[in-house]
């Protein structure tokens, strides 16, 4: 007797995946006999009809059943595919009566699904790229037996939740992974490459002041462990820690999680820009009364001196003046600092 299927879940991967591809036809049919808008509405069907290939991408892993970003990406673009077709139902009662929902509404809600169809392709796309779906098949090779997934599995998931998904999914992907590097920040080194660091530094530009500090913090411990400076600074991590460092609390972040002695070597051994740039960081967070101690214990005080006699560009030195002044301010200890050290 042949063996019985296996049932699918309610709530797994293949589930939504049957989902999704059921409401594909649903949506380009409704799209296509809505009336008015014809350009947004082209351009929505365009999209959907771009769907069907993503999916198969996405499912052609032999694991991403058992991928959690594969089931929460399937989640949202079945919910963007039905918000499509309720939208074009809308649209048609709209067309009956004009009363029913203002134009400008409409056009606003055209764009919103428009932008959601953008990020479910794009995020589809980033997770078949980053290697995630490989490492789980190659983790399920490697341990037939149901357990925790390997911690560098965990934290490719992490460094791929930078990257996919909204604003709050990313906010939590930079908690998780600030704790691993607490812990253990060698497995976060060993599977980091180009396209995480550059999602992590976009966070540091981020709208709520909490994923900022915290984006920091995981650059400012991944600077410091020497392995990977070369490619923060190549992805612009130096500007952004500039900019950043002028918030008082994302300040005395940088300084409470190591970022000084990356950036007074960068003043040291970096490029014109990149040198400016941790320059001027080190001059924001000289504004910080309560973190100058802590500075001048790292070294910043005969670095500034060195920045003012030989700074490659006159920002630097400027910078470096005004990093000089603001230790001495008030402070007479760090004030006979900067003149025994020749300043």
């Amino acid at each position: 007797m042949a063996d019985d299927p296996e049932p699918v879940l309610a709530d797994s991967a293949e589930q939504w995946l049957l989902r999704a591809r059921q409401l594909v036809p649903a949506a380009v049919e409704s799209a296509r006999a809505a009336p008015g808008f014809p350009g947004r509405w082209k351009a929505i069907i365009s999209k959907v009809e771009r769907v069907p290939a993503c999916l198969s991408d996405l499912s052609s892993h032999p694991c991403f059943s058992k991928n959690a970003l594969c089931r929460e990406l399937l989640q949202s673009v079945a919910a963007t595919l039905a918000e499509t077709v309720d939208l074009a139902g809308r649209c048609r009662r709209r067309g009956a009566d004009p009363a029913a929902l203002g134009k400008l509404q409409m056009q606003s809600d055209l764009d919103a699904v428009s932008g959601k169809l953008d990020l479910n392709l794009r995020d589809c796309a980033l997770l078949v790229k980053t290697g995630v779906l490989l490492g789980d098949a190659s983790a399920a090779a490697q341990q037939p037996q149901p357990q925790q997934p390997p911690p560098h599995q965990s934290v490719r998931e992490l460094l791929a939740r930078l990257q996919i998904g909204h604003a709050e999914a990313k906010h939590r992907a930079v908690d998780g992974l600030l704790d691993v590097m607490r812990e253990d920040e060698k497995s976060v080194l060993s599977v980091l490459g180009r396209s995480n660091a550059a999602a992590l530094i976009q966070l540091l530009t981020a709208t709520a002041p909490k994923v900022r500090e915290k984006a920091a913090a995981v650059v400012c411990l991944l600077a410091e462990s020497g392995s990977c400076e070369n490619l923060l600074v190549s992805e612009g991590a130096v500007l952004s820690l500039q900019r950043l460092s002028m918030s008082a609390d994302t300040a005395r972040s940088i300084v409470g999680h190591g970022g000084v002695r990356p950036l007074i070597e960068i003043c040291q051994t970096g490029d014109s820009i990149s040198q400016s740039a941790a320059a001027g960081a080190l001059k924001n967070l000289s504004a910080v009364p309560e973190v100058r101690q802590a500075l001048a214990e790292e070294g910043i005080i005969r670095v500034m001196i060195n920045l003012l006699d030989c700074g490659i560009v006159l920002g630097s030195k400027e910078y470096a003046a005004e990093c000089l002044q603001n230790l001495t301010a008030s402070n007479d200890s760090l004030r006979r600092s900067v003149v025994s050290e020749g300043g």
